[in-house]
């Protein structure tokens, strides 16, 4: 598969050496996926990379998903997920981490119509997941597969074409983005957090089935994450244990280990709260759910955390 190359300096990172500043390289790969990669201001001597693959909620661009300070006139876009700074964070408090983001994007803006447009989805996904780790080749990498709204269904996509879900990839996580949740994608799920201890899966949803725009109704009772979420909970109810904590908005459900978390956010005004779960810390809870690092200098669905980090 041909590889386009529009602007990288991987020369940086497949040497262990430090980085001595930030970075933002961005690559095509073909069919129609841009590949946009945020490297940390320092890359360690020493220690694995931790490479988030981020794939983009659908009809967003990179450049929207990453965020910045809205300027009049700017589209509202900018100022509703804010990855970057949520991923600056995560390196402020980690400092000692390699965090690496890939924003995963392509043509048609859409993960789950891509799909549909590509037969042999289940050759390209894992040739970019792989592609994506031989830049790293000198180092440990651990996946991280993210993604928000329809970036769910690259998971998906990539959970379909492997015959089990590798050992190297150790955190997977839904930001309301699990539409397309059977049980099938259950059992692999299951098989993976069974074979290893430090492996975490954190699902969040809001109660999308009560949610109305201009008096419809968004989704159908089944057709949302609400639904598929508690599912994937049942499901995963078989082995695991789950204790419930309640907040004044959210129901959140933990395994007695933390690893397996599932976030719900109730809905009794029916207003639509999609975006939130990711604007509000959610990408940074993503990533340190389960650790030492979570809820630390941050909450989830609280105050942004990141605010005079984004620039």
């Amino acid at each position: 598969m041909r590889l386009t190359i529009i602007r990288l300096c991987f020369v940086l990172l497949v040497y262990p050496q430090l980085v001595k500043s930030q970075q933002i390289d961005s690559f095509r790969m073909s069919p129609g996926v841009k590949i946009t990669l945020d490297r940390p201001e320092r890359l360690h001597l020493t220690g694995a990379v931790e490479l988030i693959l981020y794939a983009l909620p659908n009809g967003n661009s990179t450049e929207w998903t990453m965020g910045k300070k809205p300027a009049p006139g700017d589209d509202w876009h900018f100022d509703i997920q804010h990855i970057r700074a949520q991923t600056a964070f995560v390196r402020k408090q980690c400092r000692g981490k390699n965090y690496v983001v890939a924003y995963l994007e392509n043509d048609q803006k859409s993960w789950p119509a891509w799909k549909r447009a590509h037969v042999d989805y289940k050759t390209i996904i894992p040739h970019i997941v792989d592609t994506l780790r031989s830049l790293f080749h000198n180092r440990k990498v651990n996946v991280h597969l993210n993604g928000h709204s329809g970036g769910g269904s690259f998971i998906f996509g990539y959970m379909e074409a492997v015959a089990k879900i590798p050992r190297f990839v150790t955190r997977i996580s839904f930001l309301d983005s699990d539409y397309g949740y059977t049980t099938t994608y259950g059992i692999s799920l299951m098989k993976w957090l069974l074979n290893g201890k430090k492996r975490f899966l954190t699902v969040f949803a809001y109660n999308d089935s009560a949610a109305l725009y201009q008096g419809k109704r968004v989704v159908s009772d089944t057709g949302g994450t609400w639904y598929r979420s508690h599912l994937m909970m049942q499901q995963l109810s078989g082995q695991w244990i789950f204790s419930q904590t309640i907040t004044d908005s959210l129901v959140i459900y933990r395994e007695s280990a933390r690893r397996i978390q599932f976030l719900f956010k109730q809905n009794p005004d029916r207003g639509i709260y999609h975006t939130q779960q990711v604007e509000l810390n959610g990408f940074i809870h993503s990533v340190f759910a389960g650790t030492r690092k979570e809820g630390k200098r941050y909450a989830y669905y609280g105050k942004r955390a990141y605010g005079e980090l984004i620039e």
